[in-house]
């Protein structure tokens, strides 16, 4: 019997083991773009892939978001400085969190360490990249995140069979949802949103649609939303089509031309 205990204790011991979570070598990724080899920005959304990361699927439902989600808690590590970043979203192989304001003064850069801890259990170390800059635009299936002035996605018609979607036409103004545009006038507290005060980016983004420069008129904090750019845009008189280019250029990046919008005559 004793030898059976013994056993089960070991069997047991490497059940444990197997199931602490593991961050993904180069896995903490721009949470728009997911973008590999990019470094990730202060105050900006990113996903973190790896295994055994949760127990369970758990979503943020409250403003300031929580600094731990479903017993997952994320700490950055920059020098002396630990701070746990807010987070949006678990399940067993990716995180979604928000990098706090105060990891690195603006402007900066440095290498941080990530550890994700589950249920008291710690993650490997997983170093990452911080830079003033890591420009990703939100999309679903290659398409930006681009809203008319009347609400509806600026998509191919009937791009999505019940959702009303149509091109925004030359010189219309759209509302495109990014992250990692940087550092902003009076960044609010990590995990909260804007709806206090306007914020606007220090250093507004070139805007390319369709190879043309487009006029922002507006680059900074969405107010409801954590963590989220938000760019209000001009479209320049580029050929109508349904997958033109859309791409935002700052601190030497230029982001990948796949992401598109529809946009007419």
């Amino acid at each position: 019997m004793r030898i059976r205990t013994i056993a089960l204790l070991f069997v047991c011991a490497g059940l444990a083991l197997a199931q602490a979570p593991s961050i993904a070598t180069g896995g903490i990724l721009n949470g728009a773009s997911f973008t590999k080899g990019q470094a990730i920005t202060p105050g900006s959304l990113i996903s973190i892939f790896g295994t055994n990361l949760a127990s369970k699927v758990s979503e943020a439902d409250t403003i300031p978001l929580s600094k731990s989600l479903g017993g997952v808690t994320v700490l950055f590590v920059n020098g002396n400085t630990a701070i746990n970043a807010p987070m949006l979203f678990a399940n067993g192989s990716q995180l979604n969190a928000q990098v706090p304001w105060e990891l690195v003064p603006a402007g900066a850069s440095a290498n941080v360490n990530v550890i994700v801890t589950t249920n008291g259990v710690n993650s490997n170390t997983e170093k990452v990249a911080v830079a003033p800059f890591s420009p990703g635009v939100f999309a679903s299936n290659s398409l930006a995140i681009a809203v008319n002035s009347d609400g509806t996605l600026a998509w191919p018609a009937g791009a999505v069979p019940g959702l009303t979607t149509h091109p925004a036409k030359v010189g219309d103004v759209v509302l495109v949802y990014a992250t990692g545009l940087g550092a902003v006038a009076h960044p609010p507290a990590d995990g909260e949103n804007s709806l206090d005060q306007l914020r606007t980016n220090l250093v507004t983004p070139q805007i390319l649609i369709g190879g043309m420069s487009a006029q922002v008129g507006f680059a900074g904090l969405s107010p409801q939303f954590v963590g989220v750019n938000q760019l209000n845009v001009t479209i320049p008189n580029v050929p109508a089509g349904n997958n033109v280019p859309f791409q935002i250029v700052l601190g030497g990046i230029t982001t990948d031309a796949s992401v598109t919008m529809a946009i007419s005559q």
